[in-house]
This record gives C-alpha cells, sequence and structure tokens, in this order.
C-alpha cells in the first residue's frame, strides 16, 4: 500500500474522521442528563452514597445524573445492559464486587466480560461485612463464637445476602482458614435474615447493614471483615486479628462500557475524583447510615484493584467448589 493508494486515503480519512469526533464530543458533552444503573433493588446503604455522588457530578457536569434501579441475577443483569449499550458516556454502571470480582468467577455463564468489557472509571470505597449475633448471645467475643463453632461442628447456622456476597465469601473463607463446619442459609437480601436472626432462627449474620440494630442494642457486632478496624467500632476486632489472612469487603466504582471515547472517560473520571476527595463528601459517605470507606482511585489503580481481586479470591472459590448457574 502506497501514501497514494485509494485504501490509504480512506484509511486516513477514516483516522481524521475519528479525530475530529472525539473533538466534537470533548466540546459538547454532556449535552443531556445521564443515567447511572444501579443493578440492585431501592433502599440499599450503597445506593444513598450514589445519590449523594450522582447529586454532586451531576452538578459538575451541568447535566442531571438519574439513578436506574435494574436489580436482578445478582447483580449481573443491570451490568450486562450497561457492557451490551451505548458507548457515549451517557450510560454510567454502579459496579459492586458481585457483578465484577469475585462475583464472576461463580458463573458458569455470564454475558459479559468484567474487565474487558468495561472501562472502570473510579472506585468509590468499601463496605466491611460485620459479623454479628443476637444481643443475647452467649458469645461476647469472636474467640468465643469461634470456641463454639468448633465445639459443635454443624450445628451452628449463618445467613449472608446470598452465594457470591461479600459476607457469604467472607464466611467461606474463614471455614476454609480455621477448618470450620457452618451451615450457611442464603437469603436474598439483609433485611429477612436479620428478621430471622432477631427472631432466633440463625446464630450468626454477616451483612453490611446492621447500623441501626446495633444502635438499637438488638444485636452485637462480634468482628468486622475489612482489612482495618472501623472508626465507628473501634473497639471491635477485624476477623483478620483471630484468623490471619481472613478479610473481605464488599465495594462500588463507577464504569462505563469499553470503548467508551477517551475524552468523556477522562472527563467523568475527574469529576469524579474531585468529588471524592472533598472533605465533604468524605464525611457524609463515612457517616454510619452509608457506611463506606471512601478510597477515590482513578481507572488505573481501580483496575489494578479489581485485578487483585480476582487473584485473591480465585482459589477460595475453587477450593469452596463455588458455583452461580
Amino acid at each position: 500500500m502506497t501514501f497514494s493508494s485509494p485504501l490509504f486515503t480512506k484509511l486516513l480519512a477514516c483516522i481524521v474522521f475519528a479525530c475530529c469526533f472525539q473533538v466534537s464530543l470533548a466540546q459538547t458533552y454532556p449535552s443531556q442528563p445521564l443515567k447511572l444503573v444501579m443493578p440492585f433493588a431501592p433502599g440499599t446503604a450503597a445506593e444513598n452514597g450514589l445519590r449523594l455522588l450522582a447529586d454532586k457530578l451531576g452538578g459538575a457536569l451541568k447535566q442531571s445524573v438519574v439513578i436506574e434501579n435494574r436489580p436482578g441475577a445478582g447483580s449481573t443483569l443491570g451490568t450486562e445492559l450497561v457492557a451490551k449499550g451505548p458507548i457515549d458516556g451517557y450510560t454510567l454502571l454502579a459496579t459492586f464486587n458481585s457483578s465484577i470480582a469475585p462475583g464472576t468467577l461463580m458463573y458458569s455463564k455470564i454475558g459479559y466480560d468484567p474487565v474487558k468489557d468495561f472501562h472502570h472509571i473510579a472506585l468509590l470505597g468499601v463496605y466491611p461485612q460485620y459479623l454479628i449475633v443476637k444481643a443475647d448471645h452467649p458469645a461476647k467475643t469472636i474467640q468465643e463464637f469461634l470456641a463454639i463453632v468448633k465445639e459443635k461442628p454443624g450445628t451452628v447456622n449463618y445467613a449472608s445476602a446470598g452465594v457470591g456476597t461479600s459476607g457469604y465469601l467472607a464466611a467461606e473463607l474463614l471455614k476454609q482458614t480455621m477448618n470450620l463446619q457452618m451451615t450457611h442459609i442464603p437469603y436474598k437480601g439483609p433485611a429477612p435474615a436479620l428478621t430471622d436472626l432477631l427472631g432466633g432462627r440463625l446464630d450468626m449474620v454477616l451483612t453490611a447493614s446492621a447500623s441501626e440494630l446495633v444502635k438499637a442494642g438488638k444485636v452485637r457486632v462480634l468482628a468486622v471483615t475489612s482489612e482495618r478496624r472501623v472508626p465507628s467500632f473501634a473497639e471491635t476486632p477485624t476477623l483478620e486479628e483471630v484468623a490471619p489472612g481472613v478479610k473481605a469487603v464488599s465495594w462500588v466504582g463507577i464504569s462505563v462500557a469499553a470503548n467508551t471515547p477517551k475524552t468523556i472517560t477522562a472527563r467523568l473520571e475527574k469529576e469524579i475524583i474531585a468529588i471524592l476527595s472533598t472533605p465533604e463528601m468524605y464525611t457524609k459517605l463515612s457517616d454510619p447510615s452509608i457506611g463506606l470507606t471512601p478510597m477515590a482511585l482513578g481507572s488505573e489503580r481501580f483496575l489494578e484493584f479489581i485485578n487483585k481481586e480476582i487473584g485473591f479470591w480465585s482459589p477460595v472459590i475453587k477450593a469452596g467448589n463455588i458455583k452461580i448457574d
């Protein structure tokens, strides 16, 4: 192919057109409201945090950002819709560990690649899981609870918000690490599990949504699953303090479909990181009503975080033969 050939001329024209298209997008974006797809049902603590971000991002972009709940299939339904949707930057995704990593490692069939099919813009932060028991439970500490589990193998039951969730994986890792036998009872969300815990039908629940019950004195937090202690529960140990290597957090970020123009992803990343980096936003997201530990990682570090999560959980999921069909 020579520089004067028709094929070269067409190729050059395509390149010029693509560059002009990118410049045009940068100058006009956004020219209409944006949609933030939330792949869970309404009412979660994560959604409260996302609404705060959507409000601030709308102000920065001078366009409204509307949250659209698209629950189903363990959060993979809404996630797949974004993966296969428009690449114009007007459809954002609230990205969770259950739909990206390690959640996707457990599905025998899934309609998207968690890395290749997205541009992961920013990690907002992480949610620790709380290992809680009813207030009148005989175990007053995590050590006492684990002693009961060892003394009565297979008789202690626990609940999570479902197979593949962070609470479930934290318990699975704990069981594998300490060679424990506990019976898992999956629920479709934290609310019914907590109801059964208070009713005496469960021994323990791993959840990120227990602040109000703790405040009311109805449940006791024995441990948190984060790497470090949570400031609002400073006296509560991490699971890793009694079982080295046992840690698990839920996390939430913002992503868009792969191949979204770089000018748009760069703009979104810049605005979101700026919002998350303000003291006001840090304070609001850290409030127990939301319970997020803000991180504000940009796209490069967010992708590193995702790959690290995949690497950490892959052997745990294989060892436990955890599958979701």
